[in-house]
Formats: C-alpha cells, sequence, structure tokens
C-alpha cells in the first residue's frame, strides 16, 4: 500500500506540490556527495563539473559511506529529500583508483549507472587559467566517434551526458548565448577487446570566439577552457525494459495529434490525399448563352424522325428528276 502524505500547512502543502508529477517537468538539478574515501582531485573535479551545471546543482560538504553498486537505497533517499534526478557519488580505493559514479532516477528510485575512473592526464579548471562560465547558457554537444551510435555503453553516456547537462528547455534561443561547446570522443573498438577494455572517454569543454571576417558572417575559432578529463569506463547498471519504456512515455496531452492521410516523403515535404465527393455536372455553373437554355433542347426521338423524313424526301426528288443526256459540242467548219 503506498503511504500518502496529508500536508499539515501551508508551507508543506506548497512542497508536496513542487514535487507533484506535472505536464512539463522542471529543469532537472544534480546532487554532487563525496564518498568516505574521496580526495582532493575528486573534490576539485566535482566543483568543475558543478559550474558548467549551474544553478540546478547541490552538494553535501560531508562525506558519506556508501556502497552504490552493492547497495543504493541512501542514494534514493537523498533523491527524494532534496527533489533531486541526477547525482554524482565519488569514491577512491587501489583497485578503482578517483572514481565518479553518474546516477540517474526515475520516480525516485535508481534507473541507470555508470562508474567513470579519472585517468592521470587530467587538467582541472583552475590549471587553464580562464573566465569562469555563464550562469544559465546552455552547451552545444559534439560527439566524436561511431560508437556513439552503435555501442550500447557509448549510447549510455550519450544519453547521460545530454541529460546531465540539457539546461532549461525553452523555445526561444539567442545565437549570441551559444559561447560553450562540450566536446565527448571515443577511439575505435577494436575486434578482440570486450566490455572491460572499451577506448576512454575524452571529455572537453570549448568556447566560441567571433572575429571579423570581412564578410556578412564571422570568422568562429574554438579555445578550450576546461576542464578535461579522460575517463576509464567501469562497471554499469542499465534499466530494465519496463522501466524504460515507462520513463520515455508522453503525456496524452503532450502527444501530437496524428492526422488522416498526411505524411511526409523522404524530401521533408507534406504530402496529402484529398477526397473529393460525387460531383452534379448538370448543376456546373457555365457561360451564360442564349443557346444553352433549357427551352432550346431537342429531344433525341425528334432529331431521329426528322432525319428519315429529310432522306425519304431526297429519294422522291431523285426519281421525279430526268436528266438529259450530254449533247456534242458543234465544231466549227
Amino acid at each position: 500500500m503506498i503511504r500518502t502524505i496529508k500536508p499539515k500547512n501551508a508551507r508543506s502543502k506548497r512542497a508536496l506540490a513542487k514535487k507533484e508529477a506535472k505536464l512539463v517537468e522542471n529543469t532537472k538539478s544534480a546532487l554532487f556527495v563525496p564518498g568516505a574515501t574521496g580526495n582532493k582531485l575528486l573534490h576539485d573535479a566535482m566543483v568543475d563539473l558543478m559550474a558548467l551545471k549551474k544553478p540546478f546543482v547541490k552538494k553535501f560538504s560531508k562525506k558519506n559511506e556508501i556502497r552504490p553498486f552493492e547497495d543504493y537505497s541512501e542514494l534514493e533517499f537523498f533523491a527524494e529529500k532534496n527533489d533531486t534526478s541526477l547525482m554524482v557519488f565519488s569514491t577512491h580505493n587501489k583497485k578503482r583508483p578517483n572514481t565518479l559514479i553518474f546516477s540517474r532516477f526515475f520516480n525516485f528510485k535508481v534507473y541507470d549507472m555508470i562508474e567513470l575512473s579519472i585517468l592521470p592526464n587530467h587538467k582541472l579548471l583552475q590549471d587553464f587559467k580562464k573566465l569562469t562560465f555563464t550562469l544559465g547558457l546552455k552547451p552545444m554537444f559534439v560527439f566524436n566517434g561511431p560508437l556513439f551510435d552503435s555501442h550500447p555503453v557509448y549510447q549510455h553516456l550519450k544519453s547521460l551526458f545530454l541529460d546531465f547537462y540539457r539546461g532549461e528547455e525553452t523555445d526561444l534561443q539567442d545565437v549570441a548565448g551559444l559561447q560553450y561547446i562540450i566536446a565527448l570522443s571515443a577511439g575505435e573498438l577494436d575486434d578482440n577487446s570486450s566490455d572491460k577494455n572499451l577506448p576512454p572517454l575524452h571529455f572537453r569543454v570549448y568556447k566560441l570566439k567571433t572575429f571579423r571576417s570581412g564578410q556578412k558572417l564571422p570568422r568562429v575559432e574554438i579555445d578550450e577552457i576546461g576542464p578535461r578529463f579522460d575517463f576509464k569506463i567501469g562497471r554499469r547498471i542499465s534499466p530494465s525494459e519496463e522501466i524504460e519504456k515507462q520513463a520515455n512515455e508522453r503525456p496524452k496531452q503532450l502527444q501530437a495529434k496524428v492526422k488522416k492521410n498526411v505524411s511526409t516523403d523522404f524530401m521533408g515535404d507534406k504530402v496529402a490525399q484529398i477526397h473529393v465527393g460525387k460531383q452534379d455536372l448538370g448543376k456546373l455553373q457555365t457561360r451564360k448563352m442564349k443557346g444553352l437554355k433549357a427551352r432550346y433542347d431537342q429531344d433525341s426521338d425528334f432529331d431521329e424522325e426528322n432525319d428519315q423524313d429529310f432522306d425519304d424526301h431526297n429519294d422522291g426528288m431523285d426519281s421525279d428528276i430526268e436528266y438529259d443526256a450530254p449533247q456534242p459540242k458543234k465544231q466549227k467548219v
């Protein structure tokens, strides 16, 4: 039986209303939780990832003794308590050093989870000595490599980072606000490689710079501003088909209405079929002429009788007329 909570005052009523399901959900917020074995590198890495996600972030300052892949009940409690659907947990040990665990939640239950370990050739945001990120800007994404369209692990990563840094959904977008690019790259996969020896994931962040080109369109250059991470892919939990179908289901109010007899061809043009009823040509409006009026119409029987009388009259005239034989012309002597 599902436990229902009755609000005791107006404040708790407003808090419960924010957590209720909506047709258009709020922007997903992320919770950063440090583990009991975290170190300074993981702390700085989480701060840099938070800078890209602000202002939709929350961070715990106290370390927590949690083993997510063994028991993630505490993560679900944190997600429901803070009303977050994204979470990053840091952990460090000898077997899996400098590891970040990215989790997503659906209905405050773990939807999927993946483990990414930071390789030694990293570079933090403070090492670039660039300006910080502007709040509210939506980044652009670039995915380099065919694995993001073919391999299930990299498809999971693509969906995760798109969901993580999607930001606020809006139809209005200013071109001047498109300043940052998040580039994810992956090398080619060997034939003999297994899921434990996958190519690393390269995480890069760039900023667009425009210069005068003497033409209508400006010259565009990109400058790396950090952070820079190379992730080694570790353990992974994928959602079941039933939960995935339920999470991707759209409400009926937001579904596009199907139009009958309307389709789109491969060129993107709209093709429709129009059904026209039976047309009565007798009521067709034509040019108003005196000879086309109804009183001037003649019946077919009357026409046949007139044709027969005309033929008989011609036959009688042919029998009464006698034709004289032609006489020879007179010749002069």
